[in-house]
């Protein structure tokens, strides 16, 4: 039990047994900033996996599970990392089960690509990405439902699934596939608000940036988990370092029972350990617009992407 160690030697041990997994920073656990319990197995984990590079939050999150999955096996193992969706105080997985989940997607997206405007996402589809997201930005309200509208007859007859960004209104009157929100606008949504969403049977994505996130998703059951950014991106400023392969695929195993989506500086050279993790899809943001050739390497990381799911 967590009675019989010290927090000191705790953390030392998760720091051994995970440290060049995760890339420690230092081979000495540091002290973490604040603690809300003086359970030595909490306050020992957190120490660790302050070590281990996580944010507060994250840590927080972590040393609440390590305790938690202790309790629950009545022994501490540091090689264990938790990865049970009740110990981190999720709802029982599937999550497709629940009352209130957001309408199921395909388990495995394939090559996800986020585009600009209707146009590219009407050329993307018609090359075969089975996922296409208009991430349209602009303040003109009437300039979002005719590009939203736009892109739902565009993806008319190509069999890709459309999903919007952030627009989720533009999105239920144009009759689009789904809806992808970040952390801060899933937030900003009303308790009425994540009802109508819901009960308009659009598929919800949500991004999501490490543990505390995650576990914040999936309280609304949403239908898939997009989780980022995997390496160094300059597409926007990141509130969180890169998470790097070992902990998205430490990601991919709490959330087995969501569709995952990884995003955030994937080229083809990284796309063969990201598909490592089993996350089951891969957004792609530059990779598609910028290229040469846009169809021809659509095309060849849809075959990438399918070899890796032995299709």
């Amino acid at each position: 039990m967590s009675t019989t160690f010290d927090s000191g030697a705790i953390a030392q041990a998760i720091v051994a047994a995970h440290g060049l997994r995760f890339g420690a920073i230092t081979s000495a656990p540091v002290s973490a900033p604040n603690f809300s319990s003086d359970d030595p197995v909490y306050r020992g984990a957190k120490r660790a996996c302050s070590a281990l590079g996580f944010i507060e939050i994250d840590a927080e999150c972590l040393a609440l599970a390590w305790t938690a999955q202790t309790q629950r096996l009545s022994s501490f193992d540091a090689a264990l990392w938790p990865d049970a969706p009740e110990d981190f105080g999720m709802r029982p997985f599937p999550p497709t089960a629940r009352d209130d989940a957001f309408p199921p997607c395909p388990e495995r997206l394939g090559l996800y690509a986020v585009l600009p405007d209707a146009k590219w996402v009407g050329r993307m589809a018609r090359a075969g990405v089975p996922t296409v997201q208009l991430r349209f930005k602009s303040d003109d309200s009437a300039a979002i439902e005719r590009e939203v509208q736009a892109a739902v007859e565009e993806v008319r007859g190509t069999g890709a699934l459309l999903f919007i960004n952030d627009h989720w209104r533009a999105a239920i009157a144009a009759g689009a596939y789904g809806i992808h929100l970040g952390q801060e606008d899933l937030d900003a949504l009303s308790p009425d608000e994540l009802a109508q969403l819901r009960a308009s049977g659009l598929r919800l994505g949500v991004s999501t940036h490490g543990y505390a996130e995650m576990v914040r998703a999936d309280k609304v059951s949403p239908s898939y988990i997009a989780m980022g950014a995997v390496y160094p991106t300059t597409l926007k400023k990141m509130a969180t370092a890169p998470q790097g392969v070992a902990r998205l695929g430490a990601y991919a195993r709490l959330l087995r029972g969501y569709p995952q989506v990884g995003i955030g500086g994937i080229d083809a050279v990284r796309l063969p350990e990201v598909l490592a993790t089993g996350v089951g899809s891969i957004a792609v943001v530059r990779a598609l617009v910028a290229a040469d050739a846009p169809e021809a390497t659509a095309a060849e990381w849809i075959a990438a992407i399918d070899a890796a799911a032995g299709k």
